[in-house]
């Protein structure tokens, strides 16, 4: 698999539009009234969002065309059950779908074979979390999904970890050519819940947000743990100009995580 190949599928993804934000609202505007011409250029418009997501599926020896392909699946679905009510970012709802439909490809195509009872319930349970996804805009916990088919929490945990590929710790869950969110960030503390993978990237485009010095400030102040005081004496301010910036920022980034 390229990760670096140019034309998949026929397509040449180094001219790939990128939509602006208010193009990506009038076409799904377009697409809610049945435009077939509209949903075809917002999938054209997000398949970045696509190469993005199968940079994580390198070195799983699969031709690239054909996970690209099942990707562009997982976009379509996407696209179809998006709700924009619940103030949701669209790429922050697809990335989990895309990647969901990739991993049931590779597992209906892995030589390793799990028993067709255990796989049935895991397929029922990840059919049930893209049901509450869709639902709820946001991932559910073992415990909801266990309570949707009514099984025990126990159940649905032994055949989705059986249905698991193993990955490194290192491996990229998410990449938008910026800063990467790895399987490490998901699981480095106890704090971390089923949802917090996709906060994170809600964080991370929220973030995308603020200008260089609020995001200095922030990362100085809450990745770094440094107090007012220390960041104020490390960028030549007072430490009331770091309040102002630290507040403007957060009320900035709250407005794009749901």
């Amino acid at each position: 698999m390229y990760a670096n190949k140019v034309e998949i599928c026929g397509v040449n993804t180094s001219k790939l539009p990128v939509l602006k934000k208010n193009e990506k609202k009038e076409l799904f505007d377009r697409i809610t009234q049945g435009d077939s011409e509209a949903r075809k250029e917002y999938i054209y418009g997000n398949l970045r969002l696509v190469l993005s997501v199968i940079q994580r599926f390198n070195n799983r020896g699969e031709y690239i065309d054909d996970i690209f392909q099942v990707g562009c699946i997982g976009l379509i679905k996407a696209i179809d059950n998006f709700d924009t009510s619940h103030g949701v970012q669209f790429s922050t709802y697809a990335v989990p779908m895309i990647i969901g439909e990739i991993r049931r490809y590779l597992r209906d195509n892995n030589a390793i074979r799990v028993s067709r009872s255990l796989r049935d319930t895991a397929y029922k349970a990840l059919a049930a979390k893209e049901k509450l996804t869709s639902k709820n805009s946001k991932e559910p916990t073992i415990e909801e999904i266990a309570a949707e088919l009514g099984l025990p929490r126990e159940d649905v945990l032994f055949a989705l970890d059986a249905i698991q590929d193993p990955i490194s710790l290192f491996e990229p869950v998410y990449h938008d050519g910026n800063d990467a969110v790895f399987v490490m960030d998901q699981v480095s503390d106890e704090k971390n819940s089923d949802t917090s993978w996709l906060d994170n990237i809600s964080l991370s485009e929220a973030m995308k947000r603020l200008n260089d010095r609020e995001k200095h400030i922030l990362n100085l102040r809450f990745f770094e743990g440094k107090t007012q005081m220390e960041v104020a004496e490390e960028i030549g301010i007072s430490q009331a100009q770091v309040s102002r910036l630290e507040k403007s920022a957060l009320k900035n980034m709250r407005k794009y995580i749901g």
